[in-house]
């Protein structure tokens, strides 16, 4: 079974939907930019409502004062580093989580799996997802997607998953060709921009599952 993230949940609704759907992780946003933000105080409520998924909060270039509120007010099992941290910002930012943190790398090209030897072993999980479009002003949730069977050869010590472009239509053939033991899906799962759609879980998850 392939593990699942639904990423960008923004109500207990979509932690509901979520879980139900046989999500591993639920990811919470905290980007102003990005249409799925949250603030610590509602990720923390929603937090509090996941009752089988270990809960992620996605970061870009946080500082601190940012990770310690999250950290105070949700106490997350994962902190996503979705930026341009260094190897050294992702080790200070696991004294935010319970479980460790997860590098999100961008990929367009086989080039940019270069950036991986840096953060193996020093990430407890990596994250590959679409290099966003030029002039983008975030750094994921397009739905845009790439050469997956880039990370069919991949030689990595620590767990990862595959991001970018999925949704219930292509996620299969997307693992067979990344060989990816689990998967992060955001936009793929939504009605609109910011907004989960339960059915759209379950399409995603039973694709899965096939």
């Amino acid at each position: 079974m392939t593990d699942i993230k639904f990423c960008g949940l923004k109500t207990g609704r979509d932690v509901a939907a979520a879980e139900q759907a046989g999500a591993r992780w639920t990811g919470y946003v905290f980007f102003e930019k990005s249409p799925r933000h949250v603030s610590p105080s509602l990720a923390g409520e929603l937090a509090h409502l996941a009752k089988t998924s270990e809960t992620v909060a996605v970061t870009v270039n946080p500082d601190d004062d940012l990770l310690a509120r999250i950290r105070d007010a949700m106490h997350p099992d994962w902190i996503q580093l979705h930026g341009s941290e260094t190897p050294q910002r992702v080790v200070q930012a696991r004294a935010y989580a319970k479980r460790g943190v997860i590098k999100a790398l961008p990929v367009a090209e086989a080039a940019d799996l270069d950036a991986v030897k840096a953060f193996d072993r020093i990430a407890d999980m990596i994250l590959f997802d679409a290099k966003p479009p030029k002039g983008a002003d975030r750094p994921g949730g397009h739905g845009t997607g790439y050469d997956y069977a880039l990370l069919k050869s991949l030689q990595i010590s620590v767990p990862w998953l595959l991001s970018g472009g999925l949704d219930a239509t292509n996620v299969c053939a997307a693992v067979a060709a990344a060989g990816a033991g689990a998967v992060d899906v955001s936009s793929g799962i939504e009605s609109a921009p910011g907004i989960k759609d339960a059915a759209k879980m379950q399409a995603f998850a039973a694709a899965l599952a096939v």
